[in-house]
Order: C-alpha cells, then structure tokens, then sequence
C-alpha cells in the first residue's frame, strides 16, 4: 500500500506540473495577444448535481480569470473566449464577436495561442533535461564494455548471433548503453543491415535485413539480447530459504529441479514457470510440493558442485540479492558543467522524442495496441519509493510524451485546432462553426473511447488476462 501511494503522489504531482505549465502556455499567449481567458484550472471541474466541481478557485481583481482545481485528474483547460473548445460553450458563438475574443484575432495569432501549450512542453522537457544533466551527470553501462557479452534468444541466434557476443556497433554507428526509456539499443539493431560483434576476442559481422520487429525484439520472453549476468548471489537475506539453506555470497547457482541455469534471467523463468503451476494447485499437499525444490549450487571457491533441498517461501522467493551489472562493471559517468548541461539535455531529450515518435508506429499492431496503457502503466513507471532523480526523468519524459499526444490531428486536441488553422491560412477561408462543433464532439468521442481502451488494457494486465 505504502508503495502505491508514494507512485501515486509522484504521478499526481508530475502530472499536476505539465498540466498547469501546459495551460499556462495557451493562456501566456492568450494574454499575449489581448484575449480573455475566462477560467484556468487544472483537473476539470465537472459538476454534480449543485455542486460546481470545483476544489477551490479565486478571481483576483482587475482579472478576467478565474483560477481553479478541479476535482477530476484527466488534465485540465483554459477556457478561452470566443473559441469552440471541449467545454461546448456554443451560446456565446451566438453573440456579437467581440475585440477581446480568440475568434477576431489573426489566424497567426489564434496559431501561436494553440501550440503555446506544446511548445512549453518541449521546453520545460529539454530544460529538465538539463537540469538533470548538471545535479547528477549521465551515468550508463557502456554496451562495448560488457565483457561477459550477451544472452540471446531463439530468433537472435537464428540471424548469427552467438551467446557471449560483445555488442560493438551498427552501420549506424558505436552502440551506447544497452537500455533506456526509449530502447534505443533495440531500435539500432532492428534498423541495422550489419551488427558488429566481439566474439572470442576476434570481430565479427553479421548482417541483418534492416526492418526487424522491434517491437517484438522487446516483449519477446527471453528478450532479442541481454546481458549476460551469471546467476551468482550478491547477499542473502536473513532468516530465509536460502540463509537457511547455507547459500552464501558469492555462491553461483547451477539448477534447480534439474533445468539448468547459467543467468538470472534462466532462475527467474523457472521460478515463473513454478508459479504456473502453483496457481492451480488446490491443495496445501501440493502448494508445499512445488515449492520444495532441489538446487545445484557452486559455493565461492569450491570446485564440486553441492546439492540443497529447501522450501521456497509461499510467493516462491529464494531470499537472496540477485547480482547486476554494477556487480561486474563499472559505470560510464560523464558530468557537466552548467552551460555544458544545456547541449547535453537537448541532445538527450531529442532523442527522447525521437525514439518516442519511432515507437509511436507500432501501435498500429497488435501486439502495439496491447502495450497501450493508461494511469496504472503511467504511474508505475515511477519507483516505488520517493527518487528525485528518476521523477525529474519521468516528469521529463511525460512532458515530451503529452506535447507529442496534443500535437496530433485529432479534432479537440491542440492538434486538430491546428490543421484547421493552417487550412484557414493556405485558403483564407474559416471553417465553420457548425462543422467546428462537430469535429469537437468527434475529437473528444476519440479520446473517450482511447481513454478507456487504455484503462482497459491496464485492468486486464493486473488481472493477468493480457
């Protein structure tokens, strides 16, 4: 519970940021050309029944706005006078155009009124970034450091790729780091027609068609490539299975009931494929059945291999601290100075949009479509316990992510306000506002509908059904 609150209030405060920052780029602009913006709030303000929806709101004096929370967190709006938006607010089409409203002002300027809240994304996004840059650095394992090399799956070795490969680089140049936010590594090697690679200290290249599923390579169990980290105890907890069992630092496990293992990766399969099992067995006769299991372990520094029998705990843990790479090699850790974060963030967060806007087409798929998610994937993405390193990088990230998702043509996103506004310009002519009505009800059907889909599939992979 503890845990799902602290991701809870990193989403909510995130989410509450790129919100009132987001709206505050329409209105600055708004304001900016001399146009009434009646309400800001953040979170909508959907009434019930007398009451308002409103948490809280004031009017300052001398003021046309009226400034708010809302007590629905689906986003937030700045209602702009004169402007057919998501609030409907058709009667006041119906009276005469006034000076103050969106509707009289030049094309150019309703223009810049409506990427206004895009625009501070992007910016807000790359200053994060940046910012980032210069608390903490950039701390990565490099790819072509990873002397242990790579674990491959069934389809990677199939293209002639061996287990233990050093991953060197592409046609497209030196790989980086192995994974982030954007599975850039992946990305490279699905678009690459050749792969250099450091097989038993010798380079090898192996070529590749260049279109490779990426989407596939990452949701592929085992995935396309991994690094290989052997299946060695970093510590053991007390008072567990394995404490119990005499495991130890150091110690490497070499199977259990018999299926072989060489990394973590190959444990944790089997230990899944355990939990399989144990969710139809019935009776506590055959729940303490399958958690009895029999290990092969080789203790640090011996040569012979001892078997141990113990008892897995009921969610089927070993109790021990698995190795990572940090447990055999050392990070890449490049600091900047201030004015040096700036180019560092804006190249990083370039390449955020980009490896984003490349991911965007596979949700054309099937496979993509169920990768779609709503809140609950959202907000566990941040860790569950309070890191301002990783919520400035989520914050960042979604600020990218909602600028992207707005900029899109559908009617009722800042989007679609757009491609009517450039049709406006190319042609001189003014869509109606009947026809703007409608498109809004469209826009916002689409969104509902997108909406749900995506809370949906959220549900669904909680319920172990996706």
């Amino acid at each position: 519970m503890e845990t799902f609150l602290i991701r809870l209030l990193q989403f909510i405060l995130a989410i509450s940021l790129l919100v009132l920052l987001h709206e505050g780029g329409h209105m600055f602009f708004a304001k900016l050309f001399g146009v009434r913006v009646e309400k800001f709030f953040v979170f909508f303000d959907v009434g019930i029944g007398k009451w308002k929806g409103k948490l809280f709101s004031w009017k300052p004096k001398k003021d046309d706005t009226e400034y708010g929370m809302g007590w629905l967190p689906l986003g937030g709006y700045c209602k702009i006078s004169g402007m057919i938006d998501e609030s409907f607010d058709t009667d006041q089409m119906k009276q005469e155009p006034q000076p103050w409203e969106f509707r009289t002002k030049p094309a150019w300027q309703r223009l810049l009124i409506m990427i206004g809240g895009v625009l501070v994304n992007f910016i807000l996004a790359l200053f994060i970034y940046s910012m980032v840059m210069f608390v903490w650095g950039d701390s990565y394992f490099k790819v072509s450091d990873m002397s242990m090399g790579m674990r491959f799956n069934a389809d990677a070795k199939a293209l002639g790729f061996k287990d233990h490969d050093v991953m060197l680089g592409t046609d497209q140049g030196a790989f980086r780091e192995y994974a982030n936010v954007n599975g850039d590594f992946f990305r490279q090697i699905a678009q690459a027609k050749r792969v250099d690679v450091l097989r038993n200290g010798k380079k090898h290249s192996i070529t590749l068609p260049g279109d490779l599923d990426m989407l596939s390579m990452i949701k592929t169990r085992p995935l396309f490539a991994e690094p290989f980290i052997p299946a060695q105890v970093d510590s053991v907890l007390g008072d567990t299975p394995a404490a119990k069992a005499g495991i130890k630092a150091g110690d490497l496990i070499k199977s259990i009931n018999g299926k072989p293992v060489e990394t973590w990766t190959d444990m944790n399969y089997q230990t899944g494929v355990l939990s399989d099992v144990l969710a139809v067995k019935n009776t506590h006769k055959d729940s303490l059945a399958v958690r009895s299991v029999v290990l092969t372990v080789q203790h640090k520094g011996a040569a012979k291999l001892d078997t141990l029998k113990l008892m897995l705990t009921p969610d089927l843990k070993l109790g021990v601290l698995q190795s990572t790479l940090a447990s055999y090699y050392k990070p890449v850790q490049e600091e900047y100075s201030f004015f040096e974060s700036f180019p560092a963030g804006i190249k990083h967060g370039w390449n955020v949009l980009r490896g984003y806007v490349g991911n965007f087409r596979y949700l054309a798929s099937a496979d993509g479509a169920k990768s779609i998610g709503g809140f609950g994937a959202i907000g566990s993405l941040f860790p569950p316990f309070w890191d301002w390193y990783m919520f400035w990088s989520m914050t960042a990230f979604l600020s990218i992510m909602l600028a992207f998702m707005n900029i899109l043509p559908i009617p009722a996103l800042d989007g679609g306000h757009v491609v009517f506004l450039l049709y406006e310009i190319i042609t001189r002519r003014k869509p109606s506002e009947k026809f703007m009505v409608r498109a809004e009800y469209v826009g916002i059907t689409i969104l509902i509908l997108l909406m749900i889909f995506a809370n949906l599939n959220d549900i669904l992979r909680w319920l172990h059904l996706m």
